[in-house]
Protein backbone atom coordinates (compact mmCIF):
# COMPACT_ATOMS: atom_id res chain seq x y z
CA UNK A 1 0.00 0.00 0.00
CA UNK A 2 1.46 3.66 -0.71
CA UNK A 3 2.06 5.90 1.92
CA UNK A 4 -1.16 8.15 0.34
CA UNK A 5 -3.59 5.24 0.26
CA UNK A 6 -2.49 4.89 3.62
CA UNK A 7 -3.13 8.60 4.26
CA UNK A 8 -6.62 8.02 2.96
CA UNK A 9 -7.21 4.66 4.27
CA UNK A 10 -6.66 6.33 8.01
CA UNK A 11 -8.80 9.27 7.15
CA UNK A 12 -11.74 7.30 6.09
CA UNK A 13 -11.14 5.22 9.27
CA UNK A 14 -11.99 8.33 11.39
CA UNK A 15 -15.00 8.39 13.78
CA UNK A 16 -15.48 12.28 12.15
CA UNK A 17 -15.00 10.08 8.61
CA UNK A 18 -17.32 7.46 9.28
CA UNK A 19 -20.38 9.88 11.07
CA UNK A 20 -20.08 12.19 8.40
CA UNK A 21 -20.60 9.71 5.33
CA UNK A 22 -23.75 8.55 7.47
CA UNK A 23 -25.08 11.87 7.52
CA UNK A 24 -24.42 12.28 4.30
CA UNK A 25 -26.13 9.18 2.86
CA UNK A 26 -28.70 10.28 5.68
CA UNK A 27 -29.05 13.67 3.66
CA UNK A 28 -29.17 12.34 0.74
CA UNK A 29 -32.79 11.86 0.16
CA UNK A 30 -33.82 15.06 1.47
CA UNK A 31 -31.16 17.02 -1.09
CA UNK A 32 -32.75 15.24 -3.96
CA UNK A 33 -36.26 15.97 -2.58
CA UNK A 34 -34.44 19.70 -2.21
CA UNK A 35 -32.85 19.52 -6.01
CA UNK A 36 -36.34 18.53 -7.71
CA UNK A 37 -38.09 21.19 -5.49
CA UNK A 38 -35.64 23.48 -6.82
CA UNK A 39 -35.96 22.76 -10.33
CA UNK A 40 -39.83 23.17 -9.91
CA UNK A 41 -39.28 26.40 -8.54
CA UNK A 42 -37.01 27.64 -11.26
CA UNK A 43 -39.57 25.96 -13.87
CA UNK A 44 -42.14 28.10 -12.29
CA UNK A 45 -40.21 30.94 -11.90
CA UNK A 46 -39.53 30.88 -15.56
CA UNK A 47 -42.89 30.51 -16.66
CA UNK A 48 -44.17 33.43 -14.18
CA UNK A 49 -41.13 35.34 -15.99
CA UNK A 50 -42.13 34.38 -19.33
CA UNK A 51 -45.68 35.41 -18.33
CA UNK A 52 -44.59 38.44 -17.18
CA UNK A 53 -42.24 39.72 -20.32
CA UNK A 54 -44.98 37.94 -22.62
CA UNK A 55 -47.83 40.70 -20.86
CA UNK A 56 -45.48 43.49 -20.77
CA UNK A 57 -45.00 42.66 -24.30
CA UNK A 58 -48.68 43.38 -25.19
CA UNK A 59 -49.19 45.92 -23.06
CA UNK A 60 -46.16 48.30 -24.56
CA UNK A 61 -47.17 47.18 -28.00
CA UNK A 62 -50.78 47.30 -27.49
CA UNK A 63 -51.14 50.33 -29.62
CA UNK A 64 -49.48 49.80 -31.99
CA UNK A 65 -51.28 46.12 -32.67
CA UNK A 66 -54.91 47.96 -32.49
CA UNK A 67 -54.02 50.15 -35.55
CA UNK A 68 -52.69 47.37 -37.47
CA UNK A 69 -55.75 45.45 -36.83
CA UNK A 70 -58.19 48.81 -37.61
CA UNK A 71 -56.30 49.17 -40.75
CA UNK A 72 -57.11 45.01 -41.46
CA UNK A 73 -60.65 45.55 -40.21
CA UNK A 74 -60.99 48.77 -42.19
CA UNK A 75 -59.48 46.93 -45.73
CA UNK A 76 -62.13 44.58 -45.08
CA UNK A 77 -64.96 46.59 -44.97
CA UNK A 78 -63.84 47.81 -48.02
CA UNK A 79 -63.18 45.08 -49.55
CA UNK A 80 -66.95 45.01 -49.88
CA UNK A 81 -68.01 48.62 -50.11
CA UNK A 82 -65.83 49.40 -52.59
CA UNK A 83 -66.97 46.45 -55.23
CA UNK A 84 -69.69 48.25 -56.45
CA UNK A 85 -67.67 51.47 -57.53
CA UNK A 86 -65.49 49.72 -59.41
CA UNK A 87 -66.66 50.60 -62.44
CA UNK A 88 -67.27 54.54 -61.63
CA UNK A 89 -63.39 55.19 -60.94
CA UNK A 90 -64.20 58.84 -59.46
CA UNK A 91 -66.62 57.80 -57.19
CA UNK A 92 -64.39 55.04 -55.92
CA UNK A 93 -61.65 57.41 -55.14
CA UNK A 94 -63.82 60.26 -53.61
CA UNK A 95 -65.29 57.11 -50.95
CA UNK A 96 -61.53 56.03 -50.43
CA UNK A 97 -59.89 59.62 -50.10
CA UNK A 98 -62.97 60.01 -47.40
CA UNK A 99 -62.07 57.07 -45.31
CA UNK A 100 -58.02 58.41 -45.65
CA UNK A 101 -59.26 61.50 -44.24
CA UNK A 102 -61.61 60.34 -41.55
CA UNK A 103 -59.19 57.77 -40.42
CA UNK A 104 -55.70 60.77 -39.80
CA UNK A 105 -53.09 58.54 -40.57
CA UNK A 106 -53.58 56.81 -43.14
CA UNK A 107 -51.23 57.75 -46.37
CA UNK A 108 -53.44 55.61 -49.14
CA UNK A 109 -56.41 53.18 -49.54
CA UNK A 110 -57.10 51.88 -52.81
CA UNK A 111 -57.69 49.15 -55.30
CA UNK A 112 -55.12 46.98 -56.74
CA UNK A 113 -56.38 45.27 -59.56
CA UNK A 114 -54.44 42.18 -61.51
CA UNK A 115 -53.07 43.75 -63.56
CA UNK A 116 -51.02 45.65 -60.63
CA UNK A 117 -52.67 49.22 -61.91
CA UNK A 118 -54.48 51.27 -58.75
CA UNK A 119 -56.91 53.09 -60.62
CA UNK A 120 -59.21 53.85 -57.71
CA UNK A 121 -56.89 55.52 -55.06
CA UNK A 122 -57.17 58.45 -51.83
CA UNK A 123 -55.01 59.84 -53.96
CA UNK A 124 -57.49 60.28 -56.87
CA UNK A 125 -55.00 59.20 -59.17
CA UNK A 126 -53.56 56.28 -61.13
CA UNK A 127 -50.60 53.82 -60.31
CA UNK A 128 -48.73 51.31 -61.94
CA UNK A 129 -47.16 48.89 -59.41
CA UNK A 130 -46.21 46.28 -62.28
CA UNK A 131 -42.66 46.58 -60.65
CA UNK A 132 -43.32 46.11 -57.33
CA UNK A 133 -42.74 42.95 -56.00
CA UNK A 134 -44.16 43.10 -52.80
CA UNK A 135 -47.72 44.20 -54.89
CA UNK A 136 -47.43 41.03 -56.99
CA UNK A 137 -47.06 38.74 -54.07
CA UNK A 138 -50.13 40.07 -52.40
CA UNK A 139 -52.08 39.57 -55.67
CA UNK A 140 -50.41 36.03 -55.66
CA UNK A 141 -51.87 35.11 -52.41
CA UNK A 142 -55.55 36.17 -52.82
CA UNK A 143 -55.41 36.56 -49.17
CA UNK A 144 -55.59 38.80 -46.34
CA UNK A 145 -51.70 40.16 -45.80
CA UNK A 146 -49.83 42.31 -43.88
CA UNK A 147 -46.73 44.04 -45.84
CA UNK A 148 -44.05 46.60 -45.12
CA UNK A 149 -42.76 49.00 -47.50
CA UNK A 150 -39.44 51.18 -46.98
CA UNK A 151 -40.70 54.10 -49.38
CA UNK A 152 -44.55 54.15 -49.81
CA UNK A 153 -45.82 55.96 -53.13
CA UNK A 154 -47.36 59.06 -51.34
CA UNK A 155 -45.62 59.62 -47.92
CA UNK A 156 -42.26 58.28 -49.01
CA UNK A 157 -41.58 56.94 -45.86
CA UNK A 158 -41.82 53.35 -44.07
CA UNK A 159 -45.22 52.00 -44.28
CA UNK A 160 -47.18 49.06 -43.10
CA UNK A 161 -49.97 47.84 -46.02
CA UNK A 162 -52.86 45.88 -44.87
CA UNK A 163 -54.47 43.73 -48.01
CA UNK A 164 -57.84 42.39 -48.70
CA UNK A 165 -58.69 40.25 -51.29
CA UNK A 166 -61.95 41.67 -53.11
CA UNK A 167 -64.26 38.92 -54.37
CA UNK A 168 -67.36 38.92 -56.70
CA UNK A 169 -70.88 37.44 -55.98
CA UNK A 170 -68.99 34.19 -57.48
CA UNK A 171 -66.42 34.68 -55.59
CA UNK A 172 -64.25 35.39 -58.57
CA UNK A 173 -60.89 37.19 -57.19
CA UNK A 174 -60.95 40.83 -58.64
CA UNK A 175 -58.20 42.57 -56.67
CA UNK A 176 -56.86 43.90 -53.30
CA UNK A 177 -57.92 46.69 -51.27
CA UNK A 178 -54.78 48.30 -49.78
CA UNK A 179 -54.22 50.98 -47.00
CA UNK A 180 -50.89 52.01 -45.96
CA UNK A 181 -50.11 52.87 -42.40
CA UNK A 182 -47.25 55.25 -41.63
CA UNK A 183 -44.36 53.87 -39.49
CA UNK A 184 -43.92 56.89 -37.48
CA UNK A 185 -47.46 56.50 -36.76
CA UNK A 186 -46.76 53.00 -35.04
CA UNK A 187 -43.68 54.40 -33.06
CA UNK A 188 -44.86 57.29 -31.36
CA UNK A 189 -47.22 55.87 -29.21
CA UNK A 190 -45.06 53.03 -27.62
CA UNK A 191 -46.66 52.33 -24.01
CA UNK A 192 -43.86 51.66 -21.07
CA UNK A 193 -44.03 52.45 -17.35
CA UNK A 194 -42.20 55.92 -16.65
CA UNK A 195 -39.09 54.97 -15.30
CA UNK A 196 -38.38 52.01 -16.81
CA UNK A 197 -36.31 51.36 -19.71
CA UNK A 198 -38.02 51.31 -23.09
CA UNK A 199 -38.08 47.57 -24.99
CA UNK A 200 -37.29 48.16 -28.70
CA UNK A 201 -41.09 46.56 -29.81
CA UNK A 202 -41.13 45.13 -33.33
CA UNK A 203 -44.22 43.47 -35.06
CA UNK A 204 -43.90 40.67 -37.85
CA UNK A 205 -45.41 38.75 -40.05
CA UNK A 206 -46.26 35.29 -40.24
CA UNK A 207 -43.54 35.20 -43.38
CA UNK A 208 -40.73 36.77 -41.10
CA UNK A 209 -40.69 39.93 -42.75
CA UNK A 210 -40.09 42.91 -39.69
CA UNK A 211 -43.76 45.07 -39.92
CA UNK A 212 -42.86 47.81 -37.75
CA UNK A 213 -40.01 48.45 -35.15
CA UNK A 214 -39.70 51.16 -32.01
CA UNK A 215 -36.11 51.95 -33.44
CA UNK A 216 -36.91 52.34 -36.75
CA UNK A 217 -36.85 49.79 -39.58
CA UNK A 218 -33.46 50.74 -40.80
CA UNK A 219 -31.58 49.76 -37.65
CA UNK A 220 -33.88 46.68 -37.19
CA UNK A 221 -31.15 43.57 -38.20
CA UNK A 222 -28.96 44.69 -35.40
CA UNK A 223 -31.92 44.17 -32.45
CA UNK A 224 -32.66 40.41 -34.08
CA UNK A 225 -32.04 37.39 -32.15
CA UNK A 226 -28.70 35.94 -33.43
CA UNK A 227 -29.31 32.37 -33.60
CA UNK A 228 -33.52 32.57 -34.48
CA UNK A 229 -35.06 33.39 -37.34
CA UNK A 230 -38.51 35.67 -37.31
CA UNK A 231 -40.05 33.15 -39.76
CA UNK A 232 -39.38 30.20 -37.37
CA UNK A 233 -40.66 31.96 -34.53
CA UNK A 234 -43.82 32.86 -36.34
CA UNK A 235 -44.60 29.10 -36.55
CA UNK A 236 -45.75 29.40 -32.56
CA UNK A 237 -49.65 29.74 -31.32
CA UNK A 238 -48.60 30.61 -27.88
CA UNK A 239 -46.45 34.02 -26.48
CA UNK A 240 -43.53 32.65 -25.18
CA UNK A 241 -40.12 34.37 -23.76
CA UNK A 242 -35.87 33.07 -24.19
CA UNK A 243 -32.51 35.01 -23.70
CA UNK A 244 -30.16 35.38 -26.91
CA UNK A 245 -27.50 37.64 -28.09
CA UNK A 246 -28.61 40.05 -30.89
CA UNK A 247 -26.35 40.44 -34.09
CA UNK A 248 -24.45 43.86 -32.02
CA UNK A 249 -23.42 40.77 -29.56
CA UNK A 250 -25.71 42.24 -26.37
CA UNK A 251 -27.21 39.80 -24.41
CA UNK A 252 -31.41 40.61 -24.22
CA UNK A 253 -34.36 38.86 -23.27
CA UNK A 254 -36.84 38.53 -26.04
CA UNK A 255 -40.93 37.27 -25.73
CA UNK A 256 -42.76 36.82 -29.21
CA UNK A 257 -46.78 37.25 -28.81
CA UNK A 258 -48.83 36.00 -31.44
CA UNK A 259 -51.99 38.89 -32.70
CA UNK A 260 -53.00 36.73 -35.30
CA UNK A 261 -52.07 33.50 -35.43
CA UNK A 262 -49.71 32.76 -39.05
CA UNK A 263 -50.10 36.78 -39.87
CA UNK A 264 -49.18 39.24 -37.16
CA UNK A 265 -46.56 39.00 -34.18
CA UNK A 266 -45.55 40.94 -31.58
CA UNK A 267 -41.85 40.65 -31.17
CA UNK A 268 -40.22 42.87 -27.31
CA UNK A 269 -36.90 42.96 -26.87
CA UNK A 270 -35.59 43.72 -23.01
CA UNK A 271 -32.42 44.40 -21.57
CA UNK A 272 -30.90 41.45 -19.47
CA UNK A 273 -30.54 42.22 -15.50
CA UNK A 274 -27.66 43.05 -14.39
CA UNK A 275 -24.18 40.79 -14.32
CA UNK A 276 -24.93 39.94 -10.52
CA UNK A 277 -28.53 38.79 -10.87
CA UNK A 278 -27.72 37.14 -14.16
CA UNK A 279 -24.87 35.15 -12.25
CA UNK A 280 -28.10 34.17 -9.40
CA UNK A 281 -30.57 33.30 -12.34
CA UNK A 282 -28.08 30.93 -13.40
CA UNK A 283 -26.66 29.35 -10.57
CA UNK A 284 -28.02 25.41 -10.86
CA UNK A 285 -30.38 24.14 -8.83
CA UNK A 286 -27.79 21.98 -7.59
CA UNK A 287 -26.17 24.92 -6.04
CA UNK A 288 -28.24 25.67 -2.85
CA UNK A 289 -28.93 21.94 -1.75
CA UNK A 290 -25.22 20.73 -2.00
CA UNK A 291 -24.02 23.95 0.34
CA UNK A 292 -26.14 22.71 2.70
CA UNK A 293 -25.45 19.33 2.27
CA UNK A 294 -21.96 20.24 2.51
CA UNK A 295 -22.65 23.01 5.72
CA UNK A 296 -24.04 19.54 7.59
CA UNK A 297 -21.15 17.61 6.74
CA UNK A 298 -19.06 20.53 8.33
CA UNK A 299 -21.56 20.64 11.44
CA UNK A 300 -21.04 16.63 11.67
CA UNK A 301 -16.98 16.85 11.25
CA UNK A 302 -17.05 19.51 14.21
CA UNK A 303 -18.72 18.31 16.22
CA UNK A 304 -17.84 14.96 16.23
CA UNK A 305 -14.61 16.30 16.71
CA UNK A 306 -15.76 18.29 19.66
CA UNK A 307 -17.50 15.68 21.39
CA UNK A 308 -15.55 12.82 20.60
CA UNK A 309 -12.52 12.53 18.21
CA UNK A 310 -10.43 14.72 20.83
CA UNK A 311 -11.11 13.03 23.63
CA UNK A 312 -10.67 9.97 21.77
CA UNK A 313 -7.46 10.97 20.79
CA UNK A 314 -6.12 11.75 23.95
CA UNK A 315 -7.12 8.34 25.51
CA UNK A 316 -5.38 6.49 22.52
CA UNK A 317 -2.60 8.74 22.95
CA UNK A 318 -2.48 7.70 27.49
CA UNK A 319 -3.62 4.36 26.27
CA UNK A 320 -0.43 3.47 23.41
CA UNK A 321 1.76 4.85 25.68
CA UNK A 322 0.99 2.49 28.75
CA UNK A 323 0.95 -0.14 26.31
CA UNK A 324 4.57 0.29 25.03
CA UNK A 325 6.10 0.31 28.23
CA UNK A 326 5.49 4.05 29.62
CA UNK A 327 4.54 4.04 33.41
CA UNK A 328 4.47 7.71 33.44
CA UNK A 329 0.42 7.98 33.35
CA UNK A 330 -0.36 11.63 33.17
CA UNK A 331 -4.09 12.77 34.56
CA UNK A 332 -6.32 12.79 32.01
CA UNK A 333 -8.64 15.72 31.40
CA UNK A 334 -12.25 14.37 30.63
CA UNK A 335 -14.85 17.29 32.26
CA UNK A 336 -16.16 18.24 28.88
CA UNK A 337 -16.24 15.03 27.56
CA UNK A 338 -19.28 12.86 26.74
CA UNK A 339 -20.33 10.53 30.32
CA UNK A 340 -19.61 7.70 28.30
CA UNK A 341 -16.22 8.40 27.56
CA UNK A 342 -15.73 10.02 30.94
CA UNK A 343 -16.82 6.80 32.32
CA UNK A 344 -14.34 4.85 29.68
CA UNK A 345 -11.11 7.21 31.29
CA UNK A 346 -12.05 6.46 34.39
CA UNK A 347 -11.80 3.03 33.87
CA UNK A 348 -8.52 3.03 32.27
CA UNK A 349 -6.94 5.04 35.09
CA UNK A 350 -8.48 2.73 36.90
CA UNK A 351 -6.87 -0.23 35.42
CA UNK A 352 -3.30 1.81 35.08
CA UNK A 353 -3.71 2.12 38.74
CA UNK A 354 -3.94 -1.60 39.02
CA UNK A 355 -1.76 -2.59 37.04
CA UNK A 356 1.27 -0.39 38.49
CA UNK A 357 0.06 -2.20 42.03
CA UNK A 358 -0.23 -5.38 40.74
CA UNK A 359 3.76 -4.69 38.97
CA UNK A 360 5.20 -3.34 41.93
CA UNK A 361 4.30 -6.45 43.95
CA UNK A 362 5.49 -9.09 41.34
CA UNK A 363 9.01 -6.95 41.08
CA UNK A 364 8.69 -7.15 45.43
CA UNK A 365 7.97 -10.93 45.03
CA UNK A 366 10.75 -11.45 41.86
CA UNK A 367 13.26 -9.71 44.62
CA UNK A 368 12.34 -12.03 47.44
CA UNK A 369 12.54 -14.94 45.22
CA UNK A 370 16.21 -13.54 44.03
CA UNK A 371 17.63 -13.25 47.63
CA UNK A 372 15.95 -16.43 48.68
CA UNK A 373 17.85 -18.28 46.02
CA UNK A 374 21.13 -16.48 46.41
CA UNK A 375 20.49 -17.23 49.79
CA UNK A 376 20.32 -20.77 49.02
CA UNK A 377 23.22 -20.98 46.84
CA UNK A 378 25.56 -19.03 49.80
CA UNK A 379 24.84 -21.71 52.21
CA UNK A 380 24.89 -24.78 49.68
CA UNK A 381 28.60 -22.68 49.01
CA UNK A 382 29.37 -22.68 52.55
CA UNK A 383 28.20 -26.45 53.18
CA UNK A 384 30.65 -27.75 50.15
CA UNK A 385 32.92 -25.62 51.75
CA UNK A 386 32.65 -27.24 55.04
CA UNK A 387 32.94 -30.61 53.71
CA UNK A 388 35.77 -29.42 51.37
CA UNK A 389 37.50 -28.95 54.86
CA UNK A 390 36.60 -31.92 56.49
CA UNK A 391 37.61 -34.06 53.69
CA UNK A 392 40.96 -32.18 54.03
CA UNK A 393 41.33 -33.28 57.62
CA UNK A 394 40.40 -36.84 56.97
CA UNK A 395 43.08 -36.79 53.85
CA UNK A 396 45.82 -35.98 56.22
CA UNK A 397 45.12 -39.14 58.59
CA UNK A 398 45.09 -40.97 55.09
CA UNK A 399 48.25 -43.58 55.23
CA UNK A 400 48.39 -44.81 51.03
CA UNK A 401 49.02 -42.40 48.17
CA UNK A 402 46.12 -44.05 46.81
CA UNK A 403 43.56 -43.04 49.35
CA UNK A 404 45.08 -39.65 49.77
CA UNK A 405 44.83 -39.27 45.80
CA UNK A 406 41.19 -40.24 45.73
CA UNK A 407 40.60 -38.20 48.48
CA UNK A 408 41.98 -35.68 46.81
CA UNK A 409 40.13 -35.58 43.84
CA UNK A 410 37.08 -35.51 45.58
CA UNK A 411 37.97 -32.76 47.59
CA UNK A 412 38.73 -30.87 44.49
CA UNK A 413 35.26 -31.90 42.86
CA UNK A 414 33.94 -30.69 45.98
CA UNK A 415 35.68 -27.28 45.97
CA UNK A 416 34.73 -27.11 42.36
CA UNK A 417 30.93 -27.48 43.09
CA UNK A 418 31.24 -24.68 45.53
CA UNK A 419 32.88 -22.21 43.12
CA UNK A 420 29.77 -23.05 40.97
CA UNK A 421 27.70 -22.06 43.76
CA UNK A 422 29.74 -19.19 44.43
CA UNK A 423 29.19 -17.77 41.12
CA UNK A 424 25.29 -18.39 40.87
CA UNK A 425 25.40 -16.40 44.31
CA UNK A 426 27.55 -13.46 43.05
CA UNK A 427 25.91 -13.58 39.06
CA UNK A 428 22.35 -15.27 39.19
CA UNK A 429 18.93 -13.94 38.88
CA UNK A 430 15.00 -15.45 38.09
CA UNK A 431 15.24 -16.65 34.75
CA UNK A 432 18.97 -16.55 33.41
CA UNK A 433 22.66 -16.46 34.34
CA UNK A 434 25.60 -14.64 32.43
CA UNK A 435 27.94 -17.02 31.13
CA UNK A 436 30.82 -15.53 31.07
CA UNK A 437 30.74 -14.26 33.89
CA UNK A 438 30.23 -17.85 35.69
CA UNK A 439 32.93 -19.44 33.65
CA UNK A 440 35.53 -17.00 34.14
CA UNK A 441 35.13 -17.48 38.25
CA UNK A 442 34.98 -21.28 37.75
CA UNK A 443 38.46 -20.72 35.68
CA UNK A 444 40.11 -18.89 38.22
CA UNK A 445 39.18 -20.63 40.93
CA UNK A 446 40.05 -24.16 39.70
CA UNK A 447 43.50 -22.81 38.55
CA UNK A 448 44.43 -21.00 41.71
CA UNK A 449 43.67 -24.00 43.56
CA UNK A 450 45.92 -26.30 40.89
CA UNK A 451 48.38 -23.84 40.47
CA UNK A 452 51.11 -22.72 43.58
CA UNK A 453 54.97 -21.87 43.32
CA UNK A 454 56.14 -25.08 41.45
CA UNK A 455 53.83 -25.14 39.12
CA UNK A 456 52.68 -22.81 36.64
CA UNK A 457 50.14 -22.35 34.17
CA UNK A 458 49.34 -19.72 31.24
CA UNK A 459 45.92 -18.95 30.93
CA UNK A 460 44.16 -17.10 28.62
CA UNK A 461 40.09 -16.90 28.24
CA UNK A 462 37.89 -15.33 25.54
CA UNK A 463 34.06 -15.62 27.08
CA UNK A 464 31.69 -13.87 24.55
CA UNK A 465 27.91 -12.89 26.04
CA UNK A 466 26.07 -15.21 26.65
CA UNK A 467 22.92 -16.13 28.64
CA UNK A 468 22.03 -19.23 29.56
CA UNK A 469 19.26 -20.82 31.93
CA UNK A 470 19.99 -22.07 35.20
CA UNK A 471 18.98 -25.61 33.69
CA UNK A 472 22.08 -25.27 30.94
CA UNK A 473 24.31 -22.94 32.87
CA UNK A 474 25.28 -25.41 35.68
CA UNK A 475 25.60 -28.57 34.11
CA UNK A 476 28.01 -26.27 31.93
CA UNK A 477 29.92 -25.16 34.84
CA UNK A 478 30.54 -28.83 36.04
CA UNK A 479 31.63 -29.79 32.94
CA UNK A 480 33.96 -26.92 32.40
CA UNK A 481 35.40 -27.66 35.88
CA UNK A 482 35.86 -31.39 35.57
CA UNK A 483 37.59 -30.29 32.46
CA UNK A 484 39.75 -28.37 34.44
CA UNK A 485 40.44 -30.51 36.94
CA UNK A 486 41.69 -33.21 34.48
CA UNK A 487 43.73 -30.50 32.36
CA UNK A 488 45.61 -29.25 35.71
CA UNK A 489 46.14 -33.26 35.99
CA UNK A 490 47.36 -34.16 32.24
CA UNK A 491 49.06 -30.46 31.16
CA UNK A 492 52.50 -30.07 30.16
CA UNK A 493 54.65 -28.63 27.47
CA UNK A 494 57.55 -28.76 25.79
CA UNK A 495 61.06 -28.76 28.15
CA UNK A 496 61.66 -25.17 28.95
CA UNK A 497 58.14 -23.54 28.15
CA UNK A 498 55.20 -23.38 30.37
CA UNK A 499 52.01 -24.87 30.06
CA UNK A 500 48.96 -23.16 28.71
CA UNK A 501 45.80 -23.36 28.79
CA UNK A 502 42.95 -21.41 26.58
CA UNK A 503 39.66 -21.68 27.35
CA UNK A 504 36.73 -20.18 24.94
CA UNK A 505 32.88 -19.46 24.47
CA UNK A 506 31.55 -18.47 21.68
CA UNK A 507 27.79 -18.17 19.95
CA UNK A 508 28.13 -20.31 16.54
CA UNK A 509 24.87 -19.62 14.43
CA UNK A 510 21.96 -18.00 15.99
CA UNK A 511 21.31 -20.74 18.45
CA UNK A 512 24.43 -22.44 19.74
CA UNK A 513 27.33 -22.08 21.71
CA UNK A 514 30.57 -24.10 21.74
CA UNK A 515 32.42 -24.64 25.16
CA UNK A 516 36.29 -25.48 24.25
CA UNK A 517 38.84 -25.77 26.64
CA UNK A 518 42.64 -26.20 25.04
CA UNK A 519 46.00 -27.07 26.94
CA UNK A 520 49.35 -28.16 25.58
CA UNK A 521 50.56 -31.88 26.15
CA UNK A 522 54.20 -32.26 27.32
CA UNK A 523 56.83 -34.79 26.04
CA UNK A 524 57.15 -36.92 28.82
CA UNK A 525 54.11 -38.67 29.81
CA UNK A 526 51.97 -38.43 32.96
CA UNK A 527 54.08 -39.94 36.13
CA UNK A 528 53.02 -43.00 37.51
CA UNK A 529 51.17 -41.00 40.89
CA UNK A 530 49.24 -39.11 38.26
CA UNK A 531 48.48 -42.41 36.34
CA UNK A 532 47.63 -44.30 40.26
CA UNK A 533 45.36 -41.63 41.08
CA UNK A 534 43.40 -41.74 37.86
CA UNK A 535 39.52 -43.68 37.74
CA UNK A 536 38.29 -42.94 34.80
CA UNK A 537 35.01 -41.12 36.63
CA UNK A 538 36.29 -37.47 34.81
CA UNK A 539 35.57 -39.44 31.57
CA UNK A 540 32.08 -40.10 32.74
CA UNK A 541 31.08 -37.60 34.28
CA UNK A 542 32.21 -35.40 31.25
CA UNK A 543 29.89 -37.23 28.84
CA UNK A 544 27.36 -37.05 31.48
CA UNK A 545 27.34 -32.83 32.09
CA UNK A 546 27.34 -32.80 28.00
CA UNK A 547 24.13 -35.00 27.90
CA UNK A 548 22.69 -32.55 30.79
CA UNK A 549 23.72 -29.09 28.49
CA UNK A 550 22.36 -31.04 25.53
CA UNK A 551 25.61 -31.38 23.44
CA UNK A 552 28.37 -33.94 22.91
CA UNK A 553 31.91 -33.88 24.02
CA UNK A 554 34.69 -33.68 21.34
CA UNK A 555 38.06 -34.40 21.82
CA UNK A 556 41.41 -33.86 18.95
CA UNK A 557 44.68 -34.17 19.85
CA UNK A 558 47.57 -33.35 17.70
CA UNK A 559 50.81 -34.43 19.89
CA UNK A 560 51.19 -30.70 20.50
CA UNK A 561 47.49 -30.13 22.03
CA UNK A 562 44.69 -31.28 23.77
CA UNK A 563 41.54 -30.30 22.66
CA UNK A 564 37.87 -30.92 24.33
CA UNK A 565 34.81 -28.81 22.80
CA UNK A 566 30.99 -29.15 23.37
CA UNK A 567 28.24 -28.26 21.00
CA UNK A 568 25.38 -27.37 22.78
CA UNK A 569 21.80 -25.73 21.28
CA UNK A 570 20.92 -22.49 23.55
CA UNK A 571 18.10 -23.18 25.14
CA UNK A 572 15.48 -20.30 24.90
CA UNK A 573 14.95 -17.91 28.37
CA UNK A 574 11.35 -18.28 28.13
CA UNK A 575 11.70 -22.04 28.87
CA UNK A 576 13.41 -20.82 32.13
CA UNK A 577 10.58 -18.69 33.10
CA UNK A 578 7.95 -21.17 32.47
CA UNK A 579 10.29 -23.18 34.65
CA UNK A 580 10.03 -20.74 37.24
CA UNK A 581 5.95 -20.20 36.80
CA UNK A 582 5.37 -23.83 37.13
CA UNK A 583 4.58 -25.40 40.41
CA UNK A 584 7.34 -27.39 41.72
CA UNK A 585 6.91 -31.11 41.98
CA UNK A 586 7.91 -31.26 45.61
CA UNK A 587 5.64 -28.40 46.92
CA UNK A 588 2.78 -29.08 44.56
CA UNK A 589 -0.76 -30.06 44.96
CA UNK A 590 -0.97 -33.87 46.55
CA UNK A 591 2.68 -33.45 47.72
CA UNK A 592 4.38 -32.70 51.20
CA UNK A 593 8.46 -32.07 52.29
CA UNK A 594 9.46 -34.52 54.25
Amino acid sequence: MTPLLGRRRRFADRIGSRLAFLLAVALLPLGTISVVQSYVVLHEAEARSEAALTGETMRAADHQVRMIQRAQGAAAALSQMVRPLLAEPGSCSAALADVARESGIYTLVGFLGPDLQMRCSSADRTFDFTGSAPAQAALAAGKPLLQVNPKGRVSGTSVVIASHPVRDERDRFLGLVTISLPHSALVSHTDTDPGQASPVLMTFNGEGDVLTSSTGIADVERMLPRDRALKALAGMDRGFAFTAQTADGEMRVFSVVPIIAGTLYTLGSWAADSQSNRRLSTLPALALPSLMWLVCLLVAWLAAERLMTRHIRSLRKAITSFAKGSRMVDPLDFATAPREIRDLAEAFARMTETILHDEAELEDMVHQKEVLLREVHHRVKNNLQLIASIMNMQMRQARTPEAKGLMKGLQDRVMSLATIHRGLYQTTGLTDIRADELLSDIVRQVVNLATGPGRRIVVHTDFRDLRLTPDQAVPLALLLTEALTNVMKYAGAPVGQVPRLDVALWRDGPAAAVLEVTNTVGEQPPSAETLATGTGLGAQLLTGFAQQVGGEVRIVEDGQTHSLSVRFVVRPLADAEARNDAPSPETGPGTSDR
